[in-house]
C-alpha cells in the first residue's frame, strides 16, 4: 500500500510483537513537597508518533484570555464540543500503529482484571476506618444544572485512533489536549518537574504557577484511592503528598502526585456562543514520571465507571449520565464530535434510540470497564452458530465484553471472530482477495465496481436488544480506496471482546450508570 505509515516497518514490527504477546499471554497547597523526589525511576524513550502534532488553532489564545477574565457566564444547557483535525491524514494511515496500541491494550485490560487492581475502589476511603466523603465539586459560573456539552477530536492527523478533548487547567487556566478514555479512571496530566516524559505539544503543566493547586496528603483517606508505586515508596509523614501509579501495559503508565486542581472546559452554546465552564476540586494525577505513546497529547481524561473519572466527579453536576457522538474519520476538519455531560433529552425522544444493560456487580469484576452481554452475532441476516460461552464472563475476570472509547477497531475472542471472518468471506466470494496486507483479513479489490457489496452485520445482546451497523463501521478503505478489509480482529479464546471507537462512529452513544444502560442512536454526528 502506497501509506507511510504501511511503509512502517518499525509500525510492522511493533504490531506483529505485540500480536504475538497476546496471544502467548492469552488478557492553596502549592508548598506541599512532592514525595517522590528520591523514587528511582527506569529511564525510557518514547516512540516519535509518524504524524505530528499540530500547533492549536490561533483561537486558542483568544479563548484563554477570555477564561482569565473570569467571565464564567453560562446557560443552564451548554454543548462542548470536540473538534475534529486531520491535517490531510486518511484514516487507514496509521492502522499498523494503531493496531499495535490496541493489542497492548488488550493486554492491559487482561491483567488488570485478573489481578483486580481497580476492583472495589470506592470502598477504600473505609480502610482503617478512616472514611469520608470526596471532595464537594463546584461549578463556577452559573446554574450546574443541565448539560455540559464538550468538544472532541480525532486523532487520526497524529497517528491514533484515539479522540482529544480541549481542557483549560488551573488558576489562571493553562490550555492541554487530554486523550479520552472510558477505559481508564484515572485523570492525569504531565507536570513539572517532569524527570521522565514523553514528548507532548507545548509546555508541561507548573502547579506552583496555579493558584487552585492542591496537593492530597498521604493521611487524606482519598489517598487510599489511588494505588501506590510499588515497591510502595512510603510517605515522608502524614503531611506529604499522596503518591500515585498507574498503569496501562508494558510501557505505558504514570506516576507522580495525587492533587486536586480547577479544570475549565469550553463549550459552544446551542446557539453557537462560546463559554466556558469551570469545575473545582477534580481529583488527578500530577505525573512526574510518564512513559508510553500519547501521540503528543499532555495527559488523560478518565471516563470509566470508578469513582475517580471525570464522568463520576461531575455526578453530583450533571447527573449519572453522560454521551457521545463520534463523527466519521473522513469528516471535513471543521466538523467536531461531541461529548455530553448530563442528560440528553433530545437524544431520549429520538425513536432510533435503544437500550442494552450495563453489566454490574457480581458481572463486572472491574469497576472501571463498561460491560455489555452479547448473545449473538448477525452476518448478511444470518445468525452465526457462536457457542454461549464465548461471550461469558466467568467469576475470574475471563471473556466478557466492553465498549471503549480508546481502542480503536473491534476484537472478538476466537471462536466468534473467525466464524465472522468466514461468514464475511463466503459472501463475498465474488471480490479478488488481496493477500499481501498482513494485518486485516479479509481484504478484497473492489476497483470498478461503484457500491460494492459489503454483507450485514449486526449484534444481538442478551436482554434482546440489536445493534445494527453501516458497513463505514466494520470494513476500512486503505490506500487505495479500492482496498476494503474488516476492521474486526480476534483475541484468544476465553479473551475480552471490544467495541471499539471505530465502529462506533456516527451513533450517538449513551452511558446511563443509574440504570445501568447503554443507549445508542444512528446519527449524523457531523450536523449535532
Amino acid at each position: 500500500m502506497v501509506s507511510k505509515c504501511f511503509q512502517d516497518v518499525l509500525c510492522l514490527f511493533l504490531l506483529l510483537f505485540f500480536h504475538s504477546f497476546l496471544i502467548a499471554a492469552n488478557g492553596d497547597g502549592n508548598s506541599n513537597a512532592s514525595t517522590l523526589t528520591a523514587m528511582e525511576i527506569p529511564t525510557f524513550t518514547a516512540a516519535a508518533a509518524d504524524c505530528s502534532f499540530s500547533d492549536p488553532k490561533s483561537d486558542k489564545k483568544m479563548l484563554e484570555n477570555d477564561v482569565k477574565t473570569g467571565d464564567f457566564n453560562v446557560k443552564p444547557t451548554v454543548m462542548l464540543h470536540m473538534k475534529h483535525r486531520r491535517a490531510g491524514a486518511k484514516p487507514a494511515d496509521c492502522v499498523v500503529e494503531s493496531t499495535a496500541k490496541d493489542f497492548t491494550r488488550i493486554q492491559t485490560f487482561k491483567t488488570r482484571i485478573m489481578e483486580k487492581k481497580n476492583q472495589n475502589t470506592a470502598t477504600r476511603l473505609k480502610i482503617d476506618g478512616s472514611g469520608s466523603p470526596p471532595p464537594e465539586i463546584f461549578s463556577g459560573g452559573g446554574d450546574a444544572g443541565g448539560q455540559l456539552v464538550a468538544t472532541l477530536e480525532s486523532g487520526v492527523s497524529l497517528g491514533s485512533g484515539e479522540y482529544f478533548m480541549d481542557v483549560f487547567i488551573g488558576t489562571p487556566p493553562k490550555h492541554f489536549y487530554l486523550i479520552l478514555d472510558t477505559g481508564s479512571d484515572l485523570n492525569w496530566i504531565q507536570c513539572v518537574p517532569c524527570y521522565d516524559c514523553f514528548e507532548q505539544k507545548g509546555p508541561y503543566y507548573d502547579p506552583k504557577e496555579s493558584n487552585s493547586y492542591r496537593n492530597i496528603s498521604c493521611d487524606d483517606p482519598l489517598c487510599h484511592l489511588v494505588s501506590s508505586p510499588e515497591p510502595p515508596q512510603g510517605c515522608r509523614g502524614g503531611n506529604g503528598s499522596c503518591p500515585y501509579y498507574y498503569w496501562y501495559g508494558d510501557s505505558s503508565n504514570t506516576t507522580g502526585d495525587f492533587a486536586l486542581e480547577t479544570f475549565t472546559v469550553n463549550m459552544t452554546s446551542f446557539d453557537g456562543t462560546l463559554e466556558f465552564r469551570k469545575v473545582e476540586n477534580v481529583m488527578f494525577g500530577c505525573g512526574h514520571w510518564n512513559r508510553g505513546l500519547f501521540h503528543g497529547a499532555a495527559g488523560l481524561l478518565g471516563l470509566g465507571r470508578g469513582p475517580l473519572s471525570f464522568a463520576s466527579q461531575l455526578q453530583s453536576l450533571y447527573g449519572h449520565s453522560f454521551s457521545y457522538c463520534l463523527v466519521d474519520r473522513n469528516s471535513n476538519a471543521s466538523v467536531s464530535s461531541k461529548l455530553i455531560f448530563g442528560e440528553d433529552e433530545k437524544l431520549l425522544r429520538r425513536p432510533e434510540l435503544n437500550f442494552t444493560t450495563l453489566l454490574g456487580g457480581m458481572e463486572n469484576p472491574v469497576d472501571t470497564f463498561y460491560y455489555v452481554g452479547i448473545r449473538s452475532i448477525v452476518v448478511g441476516g444470518e445468525v452465526l452458530g457462536i457457542p454461549e460461552e464465548t461471550w461469558s464472563l466467568s467469576p475470574e475476570g475471563n471473556g466478557g465484553t466492553i465498549i471503549d472509547s480508546g481502542t480503536t477497531l473491534s476484537y472478538f475472542a476466537e471462536p466468534a471472530y473467525k466464524m465472522i471472518r468466514d461468514a464475511i468471506m463466503e459472501r463475498m466470494k465474488g471480490y479478488p482477495v488481496v493477500e499481501d496486507f498482513p494485518i486485516l483479513d479479509p481484504c478484497y479489490n473492489v476497483s470498478g465496481v461503484k457500491e460494492p457489496y459489503l454483507p450485514s452485520f449486526g449484534i444481538v445482546f442478551g436482554d434482546g436488544a440489536v445493534w445494527n451497523f453501516p458497513s463505514e463501521n466494520y470494513f476500512i478503505r486503505l490506500d487505495p480506496s479500492d482496498v476494503v478489509c474488516l476492521a474486526i480482529l480476534g483475541t484468544p479464546r476465553s479473551g475480552l471482546s471490544i467495541i471499539g471507537n471505530y465502529q462506533q462512529q456516527n451513533f450517538h452513544i449513551l452511558y446511563d450508570t443509574k440504570q445501568s444502560r447503554l443507549g445508542y442512536a444512528p446519527t449524523k454526528c457531523a450536523e449535532m
